[in-house]
């Protein structure tokens, strides 16, 4: 019974369909991102600098387009916005991977291409996620997250081991083709996708306004803080891309396959705790998001001064585990606790601070660990990750405080 309340968002035809075609997709985008940080190691002799620039640029769209994809999610049909931008998000791709195999690939196609994909995914991303609501309802919407959250890490887990694979075997431009490939899977499911069969609360507006979510989150003390907490643990702890491939290559004097192994590894934790968020829904509340990203401070700091690549490699999963339940916790709060007529917006405003932080904290890692090394570097952002854990975890106890 249990695992049938656990997988009861599959009993929706629109999800159920949908839900293969994201894993082949997720598949191709973690594919395309270890291959994308290898090239750029190999263009620029492992220049660390350089590779959380190439990060910052393919996020940089995030800062500035995920409100208005939000406000086109409020707007407009959302399975007809997200054809657009997965045709625009493939053309990137396959691009990159012409390039690559045709061997006239240079520095500045990386950051141009990461630059066009960063564009379409920041307008995908609120889209995408307020879509989900109309997949399955509101009262599966927990259900739903946690799913195609084990969804995500199973790409993550299966990804990084087949594109260092690759690599290994044929340079980075497979990977980016495979890419383009899930892409057109993606295109093609959501072309049968019945608009009848959606959960659609409140139509459209054409008249909705940024304005109006902003105020609505000022409002909600209680997203503020979430929002709040979810900047701190992505811009300084989900920085793993890095992390990864600096410590195999800098540290452990790893190749393409280990460096694969690694992310693999770390997607093991994080699919773990992405399976596990769907049987604990009722836990998502405030005090345990801050209890999930207290605890992942603390490991990520644990796990700068690992000595050896076993022990590095033992510690992912728990840092994969530790920041993904925080995180779906996270998620699934503001969704569920939003009104539906602003979900879109408010994702918005959500998806720029989750992803519109890794601009801005990516070349900070990137140089940061230029100047110190990056043992150094994951110390600091731990520090920083537990700091804000605890102020914030103090804020929302003088909020309780005053609610009483």
């Amino acid at each position: 019974m249990a695992q049938s309340q656990a997988l009861r968002s599959f009993k929706h035809r629109n999800f159920r369909i949908l839900y293969p075609a994201n894993a082949l997709s997720n598949i191709g985008t973690w594919t395309q991102r270890v291959a994308q940080d290898w090239l750029v190691l190999q263009l620029t002799h492992n220049d660390p600098t350089n590779l959380g620039l190439v990060t910052a640029v393919q996020f940089l769209p995030a800062l500035l387009l995920s409100l208005y994809g939000g406000l086109l999610a409020d707007r407009f049909n959302k399975r007809k916005l997200l054809l657009l931008t997965n045709i625009g998000a493939g053309l990137s791709s396959v691009i990159l991977g012409l390039l690559v195999v045709s061997n006239n690939v240079q520095l500045w196609h990386v950051y141009a291409l990461a630059l066009l994909l960063g564009v379409f995914t920041a307008v995908d991303s609120p889209i995408r996620i307020s879509f989900t609501s109309e997949l399955v309802g509101k009262d599966d919407l927990a259900n739903a997250v946690s799913l195609n959250s084990a969804n995500f890490n199973a790409g993550r887990l299966i990804g990084p081991a087949l594109s260092g694979l690759l690599i290994a075997n044929y340079g980075t431009g497979p990977s980016f083709l495979i890419n383009t490939a899930t892409y057109v899977v993606m295109v093609a499911t959501l072309l049968v996708i019945r608009d009848k069969d959606l959960h659609i609360a409140t139509k459209p507006q054409r008249d909705n306004k940024l304005k109006e979510a902003f105020s609505y989150v000022l409002k909600r003390r209680d997203i503020s803080l979430v929002m709040v907490i979810v900047f701190f643990t992505t811009t300084f702890g989900l920085n793993f891309q890095i992390f990864i491939a600096l410590m195999a290559t800098h540290e452990f004097g790893y190749g393409p396959g280990e460096f694969g192994v690694l992310g693999s590894i770390l997607a093991v934790g994080s699919l773990t705790g992405a399976v596990l968020a769907a049987r604990l829904e009722q836990h998502r509340t405030i005090r345990n998001i801050l209890r999930g990203s207290t605890l992942f401070g603390i490991l990520l700091m644990a796990s700068a001064y690992l000595p050896s690549p076993v022990l590095y490699a033992c510690m992912l999963p728990l840092l994969g585990a530790s920041v993904l339940l925080t995180l779906i916790s996270a998620n699934t709060y503001v969704q569920s606790n939003t009104d539906s007529h602003l979900r879109g917006r408010v994702m918005g405003i959500y998806l720029m601070i989750f992803m519109g932080g890794t601009p801005l904290g990516s070349p900070l890692v990137g140089g940061l660990a230029a100047l110190i090394g990056i043992r150094g570097t994951i110390l600091c952002c731990g520090i920083v990750v537990l700091i804000a854990a605890l102020v914030v975890r103090r804020l929302y106890s003088n909020f309780k405080a005053t609610q009483i």
